[in-house]
C-alpha cells in the first residue's frame, strides 16, 4: 500500500466532473440566497457599499479584514515598505549588522504605534524569560514560558496589563495581544534553544534581536531561534537563481488573492449568512455544505494572504521563514491541518515530536496530541469553544493513528488500488470532520452544530451519501496530485535493461555443421 498507487484514468475523469459539477451548483445556491437576502436585517447590518456600478453590496463581516486592505492598509504598506528601503541601504552599508539595523526599525514601528509602555511591558517578560533561560532547564524555561503565555489569556492578568497601554484605536487590541503572544513564543523558543547550547549562552541582546523584527512581530509567523539567529547574522547576501523572479510572482499571486476574495465579498457572503440562523435553516443541505467548506477556504486564503505578504518582505531580507499554511481543500488528514505554519512548526518541535518521538506508539502518541492541544488552547485562549475546537481535533490525530495502524496491516496492506479507494471513503469522512470542528471555531457552535443536523440526520441518506461522494471525488484527485508528486520527487527506479541472450558456442557450431551448404553461384560471387 503506497502513495504511487495508480487509478484508472477514466474513473479520474468522472471524478472530475463530478466535484465540478457540484461546486458550481452549491455555489449557485450560495449566490442566490446572497441575492435574495441582502435586505434582511441581520444581513444588512453585516453589508456595506461595494460596487455602485454592478448594485452589489459587499460582505463586511471581517473584521481584521477590512482593517487590513481599508483603514490601516496605508499605514502597514508604509511601515513594511519603509522596513525594506530602510533595511536594504543598511544591508548594503554594514551586512554583518544587518539584524541589530532591523531590530532598531523594528522597536522604533512598534514605540510609535504603541507607545512606550507597551515596549516597556514587552522587554519585562523577555527579561524574565532570559534570566529563566541562563538556568538551562528545558522543564522550566517551558513553564515559565507557558505562565507568561497564560497572563495574557486569562482574566485578569491580560486586562491589568492591557490597562498599561494609552491609547486607542480600532486594531489595538488586535495588535497588542497579537505582539504579545508571540513574542512570548518567541521568547520560549529562545529559552529552550538557549538549553541546547553547549558552550556559554546567548546574549539577552540575541533575543531583542529574534523579538523585534519587524515583519514577524505582531501577526506572526514564529520563526523559530535558531533558524533565525542562524540566517539573520549571515554574512553571505547573494541569491539563488531566479528568486527575485520568484519573490516577484509571489507577491504578484498574493494581490491576486486580495482581488479575488474582494469580488467573492461581493457576490458570496459566506461570513454574514451563517450569523442568521432563521436565514440558515431555510437554506437547502448543498447550501449549508457550500457555506461550511467556503468558510474554511476564506479563512485558509485570509491565512495565506497575511503570512504570504509577510514572507515577502522577510525572503527579501534573506530569510527563509515558514510556508503559508496548505490550502484547505488539500487537507484530509488531521496531522496537517493548521492555519499557522509557524505556531505549527514551534509545537512540533518543542512538544509533539519531542514527547511522540517517531510517533509508532500509540500511548506517547495520545500523550504528545494531549499536551500539544493543552498549548494550542492557552494560545487560542481558554474558553468552552477552544475545549470543544482541542478535544475534537485531538481525537481525530490520534484516530487517524490507529486507522493507519490497521491499513498497514494485512490483508488492507497488500490490495493497492482497492485499499487506496477505502482510505478515499474514510478519509472522505475524516474531511468533513476536518470542517465541522474547525467551523466552530472560526464561526460559531450553533452553525457548526446545524450543519451537522442537516448533513447527518435530517439529510440522511440521500443528502449525507452524496456530499460523502463529491467529497470521496476530490479526495481521490488530491491523492493523484500528491502521486504524481511523489513520483516526480521519488521516481520508480528503472529496471537494467536485459541482455541479449546469445546461444551456446557449441550449439554454433552444430548448426554450421548441419545447414546446406552454399550454391557454387553464390559462392562465386
Amino acid at each position: 500500500m503506497g502513495i504511487k498507487t495508480a487509478l484508472p484514468k477514466s474513473e479520474l475523469y468522472i471524478y472530475t466532473a463530478v466535484l465540478s459539477l457540484a461546486l458550481l451548483w452549491a455555489g449557485s445556491w450560495i449566490i442566490e440566497a446572497s441575492s435574495e437576502n441582502v435586505n434582511r436585517k441581520a444581513v444588512r447590518e453585516n453589508v456595506k457599499p461595494g460596487w455602485h456600478y454592478f448594485g452589489r453590496k459587499m460582505d463586511a463581516s471581517d473584521f481584521e479584514w477590512v482593517m487590513w486592505f481599508t483603514t490601516f492598509r496605508n499605514h502597514i504598506l508604509f511601515a513594511l515598505s519603509g522596513h525594506v528601503i530602510f533595511a536594504k541601504i543598511c544591508s548594503m552599508v554594514s551586512p554583518k549588522n544587518r539584524s541589530l539595523i532591523y531590530m532598531l526599525y523594528g522597536s522604533l514601528a512598534v514605540l510609535i504605534t504603541m507607545g512606550w509602555t507597551y515596549i516597556s511591558l514587552i522587554l519585562s517578560h523577555c527579561i524574565i524569560l532570559y534570566s529563566v533561560a541562563l538556568v538551562k532547564r528545558k522543564w522550566l524555561c517551558f513553564v515559565a514560558g507557558v505562565t507568561s503565555l497564560a497572563t495574557f489569556k486569562m482574566e485578569p492578568f491580560n486586562t491589568w496589563q492591557e490597562g498599561f497601554v494609552t491609547g486607542s484605536f480600532d486594531l489595538q487590541d488586535v495588535l497588542f495581544y497579537g505582539g504579545c503572544g508571540f513574542s512570548i513564543m518567541r521568547c520560549m523558543s529562545f529559552a529552550l534553544e538557549n538549553c541546547e547550547k553547549k558552550d556559554g549562552n546567548y546574549s539577552f541582546m540575541d533575543l531583542i534581536k529574534y523579538n523585534f523584527y519587524l515583519p514577524f512581530f505582531f501577526f506572526g509567523p514564529v520563526m523559530t531561534f535558531d533558524r533565525f539567529h542562524e540566517q539573520a547574522n549571515n554574512p553571505n547576501l547573494t541569491r539563488k537563481e531566479r528568486e527575485m523572479w520568484n519573490i516577484t510572482i509571489h507577491a504578484l499571486v498574493h494581490l491576486g488573492a486580495i482581488l479575488v476574495v474582494d469580488v467573492f465579498f461581493h457576490f458570496l457572503y459566506i461570513l454574514t449568512i451563517p450569523s442568521d440562523l432563521k436565514l440558515l435553516k431555510q437554506l437547502s443541505d448543498w447550501s449549508l455544505a457550500g457555506l461550511a467548506y467556503s468558510n474554511l477556504v476564506y479563512d485558509w486564503v485570509k491565512s495565506a494572504v497575511m503570512f504570504g505578504v509577510i514572507n515577502t518582505v522577510s525572503r527579501l531580507d534573506h530569510l527563509d521563514p515558514p510556508q503559508p499554511p496548505k490550502c484547505i481543500t488539500m487537507l484530509y488528514v488531521f496531522a496537517e491541518t493548521h492555519f499557522d505554519r509557524g505556531i505549527n512548526d514551534w509545537l512540533c518541535k518543542y512538544v509533539y515530536d519531542y514527547i511522540g518521538e517517531n510517533h509508532d506508539a500509540i500511548f506517547k502518541e495520545l500523550l504528545a496530541t494531549i499536551c500539544t492541544f493543552a498549548v494550542t488552547t492557552l494560545w487560542l485562549g481558554p474558553c468552552e469553544l477552544v475545549y470543544i475546537w482541542s478535544f475534537f481535533n485531538c481525537f481525530g490525530l490520534n484516530f487517524e493513528l490507529w486507522v493507519a495502524k490497521l491499513f498497514s496491516l494485512p490483508p488492507f496492506s497488500t490490495i493497492e488500488a482497492m485499499s487506496r479507494r477505502i482510505r478515499g471513503l474514510f478519509n472522505a469522512v475524516n474531511f468533513w470532520q476536518i470542517i465541522l470542528y474547525n467551523v466552530l471555531a472560526l464561526n460559531s457552535l450553533d452553525f457548526a452544530q446545524l450543519v451537522a443536523k442537516r448533513l447527518l440526520l435530517k439529510g440522511f441518506p440521500l443528502s449525507t451519501l452524496s456530499v460523502l461522494f463529491v467529497t470521496y471525488c476530490g479526495v481521490q484527485l488530491i491523492k493523484e496530485r500528491e502521486r504524481r508528486q511523489a513520483l516526480l520527487d521519488d521516481p520508480e527506479p528503472v529496471p537494467p535493461p536485459e541482455e541479449t541472450s546469445y546461444p551456446p558456442v557449441s550449439s554454433v557450431l552444430q548448426w554450421d555443421r548441419t545447414r546446406a551448404p552454399l550454391p557454387p553461384t553464390e559462392i562465386s560471387h
